[in-house]
């Protein structure tokens, strides 16, 4: 177990540790560059080859949209309680403690920890929070609601090709096979590099809150997804995938919005930077539960 922990973990701490360092020794990194290419090319290309290489069962696809969706309503409902609660503005925290950063860190630790399988699974679930981050997160930031957000995001272009292929059961030509592999492959290892160089830019404030906010998004995140993979019968790789992704961190892309829209982005940053740092504290017993279930 301890041999398979580290061989998950590894990887994903060189990814971060290597961005962090880079950005702090100062050296050049164009985060608007690197961020466009990952978004534009290499995320949707690795959703379309890992779709259609692995002929995922549209029926699958699915039935975990939908466990998602469920687990997404579940989070906003208590994010919003919570912040309630805590007397907290909705813009400024709803979307970085509702959604989860199954991108950046979880598609790496889904394809780490179950291997290609995995990856398709925590594809799915990546979709559908992006989809969501990139319609309700900026409508929470910046009070109103636009459709267009959601045509200008390839990845739904990406999801709806590879949809087509598996629907129509077409086999596609080796040099497309190879070449949205190919070149789909490097969005992950950049995807850790980015969140590195992130951490490295971004400073904490309000210790005390970000913490308890951290705190949140992970016993959330872990309950939610052992509740709704409890509910729609989930069992073996695609319940450990969900219960992985629910669990992650804030996502960074919310600080993206808090500076936006002027949402207190010094407020968003500490939550970010404190829960990554929490989550991958408690990485090592997070991966050891999912890997039993």
């Amino acid at each position: 177990m301890i041999t398979q922990l580290l061989s998950i973990i590894a990887p994903v701490f060189f990814g971060v540790v290597f961005g962090y360092v880079w950005a702090r020794l100062d050296k050049p990194f164009d985060s608007e560059f690197v961020t466009s290419l990952v978004f534009n090319l290499g995320t949707p290309l690795l959703v379309f080859s890992t779709l259609t290489k692995l002929n995922t069962d549209p029926e699958a696809f699915k039935d975990l949209a939908l466990v998602m969706v469920v687990a997404l309503v579940s989070f906003y409902v208590i994010s919003v309680i919570i912040l309630k609660l805590a007397r907290l503005n909705y813009q400024t925290y709803l979307s970085a403690v509702m959604i989860p950063n199954s991108g950046n860190v979880g598609l790496p630790l889904c394809f780490l920890a179950f291997g290609e399988p995995g990856l398709a699974f925590g594809i799915i679930v990546y979709t559908i929070v992006s989809l969501t981050q990139f319609t309700v997160g900026v409508a929470i930031s910046s009070g109103t609601f636009s459709p267009r957000e959601l045509y200008r995001n390839p990845l739904i272009y990406a999801v709806l090709a590879a949809l087509l292929v598996m629907l129509t059961k077409y086999q596609l030509p080796d040099w497309i096979v190879s070449t949205t592999y190919i070149y789909g492959q490097f969005a992950i290892p950049l995807m850790l590099i980015m969140l590195g160089v992130s951490l490295a830019k971004l400073k904490i404030t309000s210790l005390p809150r970000s913490f308890a906010l951290s705190l949140v998004r992970f016993a959330m995140g872990l309950s939610v997804g052992l509740l709704v993979s409890n509910l729609f019968g989930l069992e073996g790789v695609v319940r450990g995938v969900v219960v992985l992704q629910c669990a992650m961190p804030a996502a960074v892309f919310n600080y993206a919005l808090a500076m936006r829209y002027k949402n207190s982005p010094e407020e968003v940053a500490g939550l970010v930077v404190t829960s990554t740092l929490f989550a991958f504290v408690t990485l090592p017993f997070l991966l050891a539960f999912v890997l039993k279930l």
